[in-house]
């Protein structure tokens, strides 16, 4: 005789498949009557706890439940019992032993009779120990990145590549346009760069997918005044490499730049007196353009030594940036002055040989003057060599030339120009 397979109608098949899953499922599941005490429950519910099930039956859920826990989940149970509600989650903390704490989620579920009536409760519960573990570090993180943003003057924007819809944060709006300024579109954030600037703030190689990451600088008119920012923007890609977003974060470093600009220019003048130093010369007379040819003029002054051994090296400044003024003064705006050392001096003069030559005894006239310097006067005057070349060429030979020139001067009795072209 066969016997007649189990149907999932059969009541000894639904318990039998009911205390497997419960027995074998990979969370926690307890049964609770009515009080609130565990009936029944399973291995990964007792690990939960790390007690024997033994030791788990017939206890109230509130003896493992943190105390500050316990309320929440009775006002729950209770509505449940009240039929105001047939179930609920909730977040909690059970106790194990030695005060070590679990984080669970428990979903509580009545189960009723044939009448409706609440005969016990089923629960299911799952250890989210880790997660809220990985949400502190989030929230951690976050805050952590709050106070950074609240040091960095600037912020978030974001472009959504598929739609072409782009936002500035609250932040950064608020950066730009003040404490009650809106979030700024593509539009009227692009207004606010300084047009010079266009360039270094497209997106188009970002948007193409060119490029994964860019750092580009530009000005940007805000609340605070024109600002330089240095904004870092990231291409976000979807799972098949296709540009999605792109994400910006914008930091004003305008003093940084300023600090920058001003370390550059100190490597290209003297700090005594303001004019170009030997770096700066050759920089400059790089760029400098003269259809009529350049004028070298190298000088150094008679009597500084004196000056400084008698008042002492504050004077000799006084005498060095008196000479610089004077030096100025005898030349155009675009001609070059340079200071390359002690009391020696280079000027380049654009234009033909008698331009150069005019400019040298100018500024031959202009050292005669006395120089005030504390209740005294300085008799400070200078030597030139002057050399003028109808083509460019190395700043080094020509000033090589002008020097010796300068020495022909010193020896012919100082206070003179001698003037050559090059080569002499």
């Amino acid at each position: 005789m066969v016997a007649e397979p189990y149907t999932a109608d059969d009541p000894e098949t639904r318990l039998a498949l009911f205390d497997f899953a419960f027995e074998n499922a990979p969370i926690g599941i307890a049964l609770v009557d009515l009080e609130g005490h565990i009936i029944r429950g399973n291995a990964a519910f007792a690990k939960l706890l790390s007690l024997p099930l033994e030791k788990v039956l017939g206890t109230h859920f509130r003896d493992f439940t943190h105390p500050e826990d316990i309320e929440a989940d009775l006002i729950l149970f209770q509505q449940v019992l009240q039929g105001r509600r047939d179930g609920y989650t909730i977040e909690k903390r059970y106790l194990r032993p030695f005060g070590e704490i679990v984080h669970v989620l428990i979903h509580v579920a009545a189960m009723r009779d044939a009448a409706g009536k609440v005969v016990r409760f089923i629960s299911q519960i799952e250890d989210i120990t880790r997660h809220k573990e990985h949400e502190r570090q989030l929230a951690e993180r976050a805050a952590q990145l709050e106070l950074a943003l609240e040091a960095v003057r600037g912020g978030f924007w974001q472009m959504d590549i598929l739609t072409g819809k782009f936002e500035t944060s609250d932040r950064l709006a608020q950066f730009i346009g003040g404490p009650t300024a809106a979030r700024l579109d593509l539009e009227r954030y692009v207004n606010r760069v300084n047009v010079n600037d266009g360039a270094q703030a497209d997106l188009t190689p970002l948007i193409a997918g060119e490029l994964d990451q860019n750092v580009a600088e530009y000005r940007l008119d805000t609340v605070h005044g024109e600002r330089w920012m240095r904004c870092d923007r990231r291409l976000l890609r979807d799972s098949d490499g296709h540009p999605i977003k792109i994400v910006g974060m914008a930091i004003d470093f305008t003093e940084e730049r300023r600090r920058i600009e001003m370390l550059e220019e100190t490597a290209r003048t003297d700090v005594l007196t303001g004019l170009l130093n030997r770096r700066g010369l050759s920089m400059e007379f790089a760029a400098l353009r003269s259809a009529d040819g350049f004028a070298i003029l190298a000088l150094d002054l008679d009597g500084f030594k004196e000056v400084n051994d008698a008042h002492g090296h504050a004077m000799g400044d006084v005498v060095l940036q008196t000479t610089a003024a004077r030096l100025t003064s005898a030349v155009r705006e675009s001609d070059l002055v340079a200071r390359t050392g002690g009391d020696e001096f280079v000027l380049v003069v654009a234009g033909d040989q008698s331009t150069g030559e005019a400019a040298a005894e100018r500024i031959l006239a202009r050292m005669r003057e006395p120089i005030p310097i504390s209740n005294e006067i300085a008799d400070v005057r200078t030597s030139i060599g002057g050399v003028w070349t109808g083509e460019k060429r190395d700043v080094s030979d020509l000033l090589k030339e002008a020097d010796a020139l300068l020495y022909d001067a010193k020896a012919a009795g100082k206070d003179a120009v001698r003037f050559s072209r090059y080569p002499g």
